[in-house]
């Protein structure tokens, strides 16, 4: 597809901050910054972020800063650095104010920056110094051409000044924070583009292979788009009109292996694997590569809903970020679970899967949760608090002392929708209704718990206090058994895997088996296996009666132990041998979804 043509709309005031970000060095995976200040303070401080708002952990963007010098005219003027990310010019106020420094860019997600011959990236956190005390002056970002890379394009939700009709040139933004919010992508991508209720939208793919299917990607999310600016705003003419957005731009990395995005105001920075994207006729490959592309558009699907869901109606400690330190919300288990239980339910109306590939997904949401015993310890409040130190610092014990925001976080909002179409379906009062209703009720803006509580009275005539109490800030079971029987949703008990019957998590390779994680309470944390083991065979039975085995694969075990379920396991650990007597249980279980031929359609909440 062809880039879009130049555009041109009147220049910024002369007192807008301005960057130049220059791509200076592939190789070197450098970019060099120029950051004019046309009126600085005397003794002007700067910095940079410490963290990206949407990936909750504080990530020192400031490690990768060097070479900052200042001048003033022809004059340098001394810098000092004050702490980790911050620095002091000691300049004077009567004239402009320029900065050069370099950001060192090798961090291919969708969080940093990014410089190689092939591509580049970046978030304005991680290469815009923060002007302190003019954050709310207007910003410009220009982009120069790349010498070196003639063919190479560039894309962003930024709104353009003047700009070549490769998207090189001048942008503009309100402010800083609306600055930073606009992620750059740089190279030789695919694009393409499509209207979703009146909405322009631009997709650019970097790294695709040549059997791409480039259309029935923009299909696919068109409808999705199109999903969910119904979802909020209703399915009249009007829709896109009051959609938050003018337009919006998919930045989409496709590497051998990796998964992951990030919201933006008006655009997303996504990353998956290169056999996820959808091909062309004849050639889109097995059942799991189609499940690879359901999981890919799921992803496009949950970003998509966060322009609406954290990026407008947003939690109140979000209202006004502050970038020098971490932001505390408990709220993260309705802002992203809530959003998780959407992006599924937006692929099944949009009718890209069916009653039986939603269901697969909530099963395997279901199972997710159920095989963490970290939720008996830790709320999902308490998770989306502790965000900034486990969540995003996961280890070995994380399963056994934390509980998923994004999962149980989604399993709140079922619980709630299936209560809410089961107490007043009459009405036909849904979660539906109460999304819409919070937009309203926070004018699109901060939001707390109590506006969430306040709204389902408001609906419904009733406090759900307790509810919220029990499901976000206890650790109790969800009812969801008793919940999806009473919708028509068929729950089963079905025999788990070995890995899930011993309690362990492992990874195999080249004829190893390695312990990445023992759960607690369970058989294989009994018999004293741990994180960082290697599992090389087993005697069978209690007293080695079965012979002595070598194991490839966990689930090589039921064949070696046949009806015994006593068995001695041999592991290294730091080099030693140890001999580990190891119970398997006779059983376990977890719970399969399915949909009876004769149910109701209009209980179902995808519908």
């Amino acid at each position: 597809m062809n880039p879009p043509p130049p555009h041109s709309t009147p220049d910024l005031p002369m007192t807008a901050i301005h960057y130049t970000v220059e791509a200076a060095d592939l190789h070197a995976h450098l970019f060099k910054i120029t950051l004019t200040v046309p009126l600085p303070a005397a003794q002007q401080t700067v910095s940079l972020p410490v963290w990206i708002p949407g990936s909750y952990l504080v990530r020192e963007f400031s490690k990768n800063l060097q070479n900052l010098s200042a001048k003033q005219g022809r004059h340098s003027v001394p810098t000092q650095q004050q702490d980790k990310c911050s620095w002091t010019i000691a300049c004077k106020s009567d004239q402009p104010l320029v900065l050069s420094y370099e950001v060192y860019a090798f961090d291919n997600s969708v969080r940093t920056a990014w410089l190689d011959s092939q591509r580049g990236f970046f978030n304005g956190t991680s290469v815009c110094l923060r002007v302190h005390g003019q954050e709310q002056a207007p910003h410009q970002l220009q982009l120069p051409p790349v010498k070196k890379q003639p063919n190479w394009q560039a894309a962003t939700g930024l709104t353009p000044v003047k700009t070549d009709k490769k998207g090189f040139g001048l942008y503009q933004a309100a402010n800083y924070d609306e600055l930073v919010d606009c992620p750059v992508e740089l190279g030789a991508f695919w694009s393409g583009s499509f209207n979703a209720c009146g909405v322009p939208h631009r997709f650019v793919v970097a790294g695709a292979l040549p059997s791409f299917d480039g259309n029935r990607l923009l299909a696919d999310t068109q409808k999705i788009c199109e999903a969910a600016i119904h979802f909020w705003h209703g399915s009249g003419k009007a829709a896109g009109k009051k959609a938050p957005h003018k337009n919006y731009l998919f930045m989409l990395n496709a590497v051998h292996d990796g998964y992951g995005g990030l919201e933006h105001r008006n655009s997303t920075a996504l990353i998956c694997k290169r056999d996820d994207l959808p091909r062309h006729a004849g050639l889109s490959g097995s059942p799991r590569k189609q499940e690879g592309y359901t999981t890919l558009l799921g992803l496009i699907s949950h970003e998509y809903f966060h322009t609406w869901n954290v990026k407008q109606l947003r939690p109140d400690a979000f209202a006004r970020y502050d970038y020098t330190q971490e932001n505390y919300t408990q709220l993260l288990w309705f802002f992203e679970g809530f959003t998780s239980y959407y992006d599924d339910i937006l692929l099944r109306r949009a009718g890209l899967i069916d009653d039986a590939n939603y269901i697969g997904l909530l099963g395997k949401t279901l199972l997710q949760v159920q095989q963490t015993p970290g939720r008996h310890v830790q709320s999902v409040a308490q998770s989306s608090f502790d965000a900034w130190v486990k969540y995003y610092r996961q280890d070995e014990n994380t399963a056994n002392a934390t509980v998923s925001y994004y999962t149980k976080g989604a399993l709140v909002a079922l619980c709630l929708d299936l209560t809410l179409r089961r107490e007043f379906k009459t009405e036909g009062h849904t979660l539906d209704t109460v999304m819409r209703g919070l937009w309203k009720r926070c004018k699109a803006g901060p939001m707390r718990e109590q506006d969430l509580l306040d709204e389902l009275q408001a609906v419904t005539g009733r406090s759900w206090a307790l509810e919220i109490q029990r499901w976000a800030h206890s650790t109790q079971e969800l009812p969801l058994r008793e919940l999806l029987t009473a919708h028509g949703i068929a729950v089963e008990a079905e025999t788990s895997g070995m890995a899930q019957r011993l309690g362990v998590r492992v990874s195999e390779a080249a004829g190893s088996v390695q312990v990445k994680v023992v759960l607690r309470g369970s058989a294989a944390e009994a018999a004293g296996l741990a994180a960082g083991d290697e599992w090389l065979g087993l005697d069978v039975g209690a007293k080695g009666q079965g012979g002595s085995w070598r194991l490839g694969k966990l689930d090589e075990l039921p064949a070696l132990l046949g009806q015994e379920r006593q068995l001695s396991a041999l592991v290294s650990r730091d080099k030693r041998l140890l001999r580990l007597p190891l119970t398997v249980p006779a059983q376990a279980s977890h719970w399969q979804l399915s949909v009876p031929k004769d149910r109701a359609a209009d209980q179902w909440p995808a519908v």
